[in-house]
């Protein structure tokens, strides 16, 4: 009997998320800050005041003390005050000025802070973030959670830190981050969204879902999974499809590819040794799927990954 498993804490952590930076952030006045990075994950919480957030596709938001935004890739959206007129836009080339006290400040100078947040960007170091990501929402705003801001302020202060095991410190506060805004999420834009948490708000399919993540290697088929959603074949498929976003085999051979390069990155045994892991019996049938999949073939993938290891915490640096 296999271990229970949890889907989306496997999701996260395959991700590898990492600091990019965290602000402390005041606005008064009017202000605009434009967001269009969909490489960077975007993470932000209303300590105190208001402002709104402009989807590029979609109604304004209005986030209030306590709310916490999280946007995976969202691509294009703005931050902005309450008074519109006369904003000034800010972006990365025109970005906010520095506060002696370390905090940032938008809109005019005179007056009180009207608004104050805690802002940060993560990247995701997985070579397979961007289908990950796309098992996750769009956009995810919680209300009214003191413990995501809680947790935004210790990744702040510990990017800020010079302290032993920084990094590792600042993945694990990133992943129970994430995890905490997509469980904890109560917005109806999640539920308009196909994805990974959609399926496990299903029981049914949630079922199938955690069957495949714990066993990934079994010999699964759609009337298998059928039979555990307790699903009659059709209607889990057409159901998991929907649901998801993905048919219930190709969600499968994604999930087994991402598991791959995990192994093959970490040097977990011989590529035969990876194949029976993720599910095929010879390691030339899993070659020939790992290079219809990536575009690569096992060996070749791990040696561009290597090659890119440096440039990625050189440019992670320098943020």
């Amino acid at each position: 009997m296999s271990e229970p498993t949890d889907p989306l804490a496997e999701v996260v952590t395959l991700l590898q998320p990492a600091a990019r930076y965290t602000k402390y952030v005041q606005g008064s006045g009017a202000w605009r800050v434009q967001r269009s990075r969909p490489e960077l994950a975007f993470y932000c919480a209303v300590l105190d005041g208001s402002c709104r957030l402009e989807p590029a596709a979609g109604p304004a938001i209005l986030l209030e003390a306590g709310d916490f935004v999280l946007a995976p890739a969202l691509h294009g959206f703005a931050l902005t005050s309450l008074h519109t007129n006369d904003a000034t836009l800010l972006d990365e080339s025109n970005p906010p000025p520095l506060l002696p006290d370390g905090r940032y400040h938008l809109g005019t100078p005179e007056g009180p802070a009207e608004v104050q947040l805690v802002a940060g960007h993560c990247v995701f170091e997985s070579p397979d973030s961007v289908l990950l990501v796309s098992l996750l929402p769009d956009l995810v705003v919680v209300r009214a959670h003191t413990r995501l801001a809680t947790l935004v302020q210790l990744v702040g202060d510990e990017s800020r830190a010079q302290r032993p095991a920084r990094e590792v410190v600042l993945a694990r506060l990133l992943e129970v981050l994430l995890i905490e805004a997509l469980r904890s999420s109560n917005d109806p834009t999640v539920a308009a969204s196909p994805g990974l948490l959609r399926g496990l708000a299903d029981v049914r399919l949630a079922q199938a879902i955690r069957a495949l993540h714990a066993q990934p290697a079994q010999d699964w088929n759609v009337p298998r999974l059928a039979r555990v959603a307790a699903l009659s074949r059709s209607s889990f498929f057409e159901r998991f499809r929907r649901e998801v976003g993905l048919t219930p085999m190709d969600y499968l051979l994604a999930w087994r590819m991402a598991l791959a390069k995990r192994l093959l990155l970490r040097a977990d045994g011989s590529i035969a040794e990876v194949a029976l892991q993720v599910g095929y019996s010879s390691a030339s049938t899993f070659s020939v799927a790992f290079s219809r999949h990536v575009g690569l073939p096992p060996s070749q993938f791990v040696q561009q990954q290597r090659r890119r290891q440096p440039e990625a915490a050189q440019t992670t640096q320098a943020a």
